[in-house]
């Protein structure tokens, strides 16, 4: 139970911090990025695939059943 609540905690953590920087990087468009261009930009940087990762341990942590 304890290890659920600490996967929980470090996935939400996560999730914030990719998706802050999936939302500083939407400033691209300001600069005349497209879509796909943008896109193609937050794929190829690590640091928005937290948001993946924490979403992915989150899940874990909540659709993971109790070994009794």
């Amino acid at each position: 139970m304890l290890f659920r609540i600490f996967l929980f905690i470090v996935g939400f953590l996560l999730m914030v911090l990719g998706s802050f920087y999936i939302i500083v990087y939407i400033n691209l468009f300001s600069l005349g990025y497209t879509i796909f261009e943008y896109l193609e930009y937050i794929f190829s940087r690590y640091e928005c695939y937290y948001f993946i990762v924490g979403l992915i341990l989150v899940s874990i942590s909540i659709l993971r059943g109790d070994k009794k």
